[in-house]
């Protein structure tokens, strides 16, 4: 589609430098009805000021939409994935990876709303946002046109952006004058930081740069205690009290935040091809990530638990490179989703200074038989039936070494 068919566009906007440059980009280069909008993810923001930025640029009210999705965000998105124990490369709880597939969800569901026939986001050619937008646009629309600037435009620099903005009169924040010290982006599950002083992954971050943690130093001498309840995977209350996702992680968070946990400073592959280095806090996610392996290690049976954990890369990867709607995710999450019908109970974690470690697990789907594993006299398992289950095993082994030594001699 040429840009002078394209009579309407549904534009990922948060109300920043680039979002609010590329609003007006549209309007002048494309020469179309602009609709905003704007997901409330938790990010910590104030949404206010992107719906008057939006006015200013000369957006009509009714094509404004502003939407508390934290809810929807942890249920349906956050805690799937957690189902699953997901780490990228081993460490990274995709806490940017896992919004994308909901925000580009609503602008098409909103696309169709208001009978755009065009959606925008303001990522760049360089990173996995592009992919992870995109990748949902085609799968819940595959006729979608999709307009990404920073493959279109020639404004390739923060200077440049600037510029434009001041020629079209467009409020620019006193902290984005300039080069910024790093970029932002954050959630209800975790803010991360990349860029400027970042891109040295030899040089250590500085203390400005961690948003959601106060450092393992300065956390409070005295470790905190919590519980945590789980019904069929899901966490469900703390410390007794129920509450609903949304609000359950934000108060892991306030714990997390408190004792300095979950941080972490990782060079990544981006899904694109290149190495990055990010600076994450992902505090309630970690304490809970911890909590949910604590309750399936007395839940699940072995065979169970170690299929699981042979499918988690697969799984974290396709969340990292945007394929959430994909017949393969939702396999993998129905196995998933199954493996969880018995795991429920609570978990005592000890938050002491950067650490969440498990004090306590109770379940009644335990599998965990002290009267099996105990030490002391037992009348439940016959420990001489441990020699021919030994013997059976290592019969490969004797064969094996009985083959070498006569081929030595």
């Amino acid at each position: 589609m040429s840009r002078k068919n394209v009579k309407k566009v549904v534009l990922a906007y948060s109300g920043g430098l680039d979002t609010s440059v590329i609003l007006k980009w549209l309007q002048t280069e494309y020469a179309c009805e602009v609709v905003t909008f704007t997901a409330d993810l938790g990010q910590g923001e104030e949404l206010a000021p992107a719906r008057k930025k939006a006015e200013m640029l000369g957006i009509k009210p009714s094509n404004i939409f502003i939407e508390d999705l934290r809810e929807e965000f942890v249920r349906d998105y956050v805690f799937p994935m957690f189902r699953a124990n997901a780490l990228y490369e081993g460490q990274y709880l995709l806490g940017t990876s896992i919004a994308r597939p909901l925000i580009a969800k609503r602008q098409i569901e909103i696309a169709e709303k208001v009978g755009a026939d065009a959606v925008a986001h303001g990522a760049t050619g360089k990173g996995n946002d592009q992919v992870r937008f995109e990748l949902t646009y085609y799968a819940l629309k595959p006729d979608i046109h999709v307009i990404a600037p920073w493959r279109e435009w020639e404004l390739e620099s923060r200077t440049t952006l600037i510029e434009f903005a001041e020629k079209h009169q467009i409020p620019i924040a006193k902290d984005k004058r300039g080069d910024a010290p790093f970029s932002v982006d954050a959630n209800l599950l975790h803010s991360s930081s990349e860029g400027k002083v970042l891109e040295d992954p030899a040089v250590e971050a500085d203390s400005i740069v961690y948003q959601r943690t106060i450092s393992p130093e300065e956390a409070p001498d005295k470790a905190t205690i919590v519980e945590i309840g789980f019904e069929r995977g899901d966490p469900v209350s703390i410390d007794g009290k129920a509450m609903s996702p949304a609000t359950i992680l934000m108060a892991l968070n306030e714990l997390g935040r408190a004792n300095g946990i979950g941080r972490l400073d990782l060079v990544e592959n981006r899904f694109v091809g290149m190495k990055s280095r990010g600076v994450y806090e992902t505090p309630g996610g970690t304490i809970l990530y911890t909590a949910h392996r604590g309750i399936e290690s007395i839940t699940l049976d072995r065979g169970a638990g170690h299929l699981k954990d042979e499918f988690m890369p697969k799984y974290a990867e396709l969340v990292y490179n945007g394929f959430w709607f994909t017949p393969e995710r939702e396999m993998l999450q129905a196995m998933i989703d199954k493996s969880q019908e018995y795991v429920s109970g609570s978990v005592r974690m000890k938050l002491y200074k950067g650490n969440a470690t498990i004090v306590g697990r109770s379940s009644p789907y335990s599998l965990y038989r002290q009267d099996y594993v105990t030490f002391e006299k037992d009348s439940v398992y016959n420990q001489k039936d441990a020699e021919g289950f030994i013997k059976l095993n290592a019969l490969r082994l004797r064969l094996l070494a009985a083959r070498n030594q006569a081929v030595k001699k």
